[in-house]
């Protein structure tokens, strides 16, 4: 009499080849996952970047960026206009990430601001992840407002 099916042994042996297959995946999973939420914070604090330049030069006002790591909550970058105090965006990002800046005089920011005339505050801002296996990024702001975006900088 023959039984179809699986015997115990057979499924122990495929139980723990999967065991195995996932121990070697969650760390490679884990990396992705840092790098992504780095990549989606360089890609935010870029768009709020251009958002504050353009809106400098097209309302012809001083605009200031500022942002805030605010710790177990998502952080903020929020554009104000520095005369009136009207907010013209805000924008959030992930808790596990963190965004510094230092000035050209290697100062720590929390601000910048963009002229109606094209220039800025020089500022290179390095975006962390809490993972520290996660790849850094730098977001570079020059004198004349030219925003440039690469991999690299210490956290």
């Amino acid at each position: 009499m023959t039984s179809s099916g699986f015997t115990l042994i057979e499924l122990m042996v495929t139980v723990a080849v999967l065991a195995i297959i996932v121990s070697i995946a969650a760390p490679s999973i884990s990396t992705q996952l840092a790098n992504q939420r780095v990549k989606s914070t360089t890609a935010t604090l870029e768009n709020a970047l251009k958002e504050a330049k353009s809106e400098s030069i097209i309302r012809r006002q001083p605009i200031t960026l500022a942002f805030d790591n605010d710790g177990a909550n998502a952080g903020t970058i929020v554009i104000t206009n520095i005369a009136t105090i009207a907010t013209y965006g805000s924008y959030g990002y992930n808790a596990k990430s963190t965004i510094s800046a230092v000035d050209s005089d290697d100062t720590a920011a929390t601000t910048m601001t963009f002229r109606p005339s094209n220039t800025a505050d020089e500022r290179t801002f390095t975006i962390c992840d809490s993972s520290s296996v996660a790849s850094a990024r730098q977001i570079t702001v020059t004198a004349i407002g030219n925003i440039t975006s690469q991999v690299g900088g210490t956290c």
